[in-house]
């Protein structure tokens, strides 16, 4: 199980390759309460034209969970460490909820690392204090089992749900292993986190990818985010907030389209 020491904690990674080993990099971020296995259902695919990274967010699956709060800053210095350490100089970036946040931060401050961004079921600001600080406590006191049940309904609609009830066991085991810490502290990092007046520095071209039912990032605020970048695009796809599973096929392909595009 390979581990980088990134930043004074471990990071766990994979690298997926079954393009020639000349092939671009490609790095997956997770959202909150998944891991790297939430990619699953792309990595044939994108592994055929990339060098597939993907990477266990602080926090999460079996990264280091320090205690927090944990910061936006801190979320992208993972990413650039973890680069460094594999000798990574450019990849495109491609991140779901937070790890679209996290993506828009990278674009902004670290934007000579990145070719091309894919930005999923994001915003510059999700959510609000309202969202953030009782989630957060509400995991620290009572731990993630207690509120797998309630999270998952924001992340699929009840069609997905009730035809895919392994999809839902997996995803449902993955989260209430997440750490309570961990989780929580990554609550607090997007509630402290606004990048609205950064996003348009952001010169690499970007899609972003946002889900018609989607209660956490809704598609104005994709839109939103589309046409605040200087060279961004913008699909929508008939999913809730994990996009990526709920419509994987049409997900696949789109970020293939785009990253495969001529420039």
């Amino acid at each position: 199980m390979p581990h980088a020491l990134v930043n004074g904690i471990t990071l766990h990674y994979r690298i997926d390759v079954a393009a020639n080993h000349a092939a671009p990099w490609l790095v997956l971020s997770n959202s909150l309460g998944s891991d790297l296995s939430m990619w699953a259902p792309q990595i044939t695919a994108f592994a055929q034209h990339f060098r597939v990274l993907r990477y266990d967010t602080r926090g999460h699956g079996h990264s280091d969970a320090p205690r927090g709060p944990y910061s936006i800053e801190q979320l992208c210095d993972d990413v650039i460490g973890l680069l460094d350490a594999l000798k990574i100089e450019r990849a495109h970036f491609c991140g779901l909820s937070m790890g679209g946040l996290t993506g828009v931060a990278l674009g902004a401050r670290h934007g000579h690392r990145f070719e091309r961004l894919v930005l999923c079921n994001t915003a510059a600001r999700i959510g609000s204090p309202q969202v953030w600080k009782p989630r957060a406590a509400n995991c620290r006191a009572n731990g993630m089992p207690a509120m797998a049940d309630t999270i998952l309904p924001r992340w699929f609609t009840p069609g997905f749900m009730a035809r895919e009830p392994l999809v839902i066991a997996q995803m449902r085991d993955v989260l209430a292993h997440t750490d309570s810490e961990g989780y929580a502290a990554n609550c607090d990092a997007i509630d402290a986190t606004d990048l609205a007046s950064e996003v348009a520095s952001i010169a690499a071209p970007t899609l972003v990818i946002a889900g018609t039912h989607d209660p956490a990032a809704p598609p104005a605020q994709g839109r939103q985010l589309a046409t605040a970048l200087p060279r961004g695009r913008y699909a929508e796809l008939d999913a809730s907030h994990l996009s990526n599973i709920e419509l994987a096929e049409l997900f696949t392909h789109t970020v293939l389209d785009f990253l495969q595009a001529p420039a």
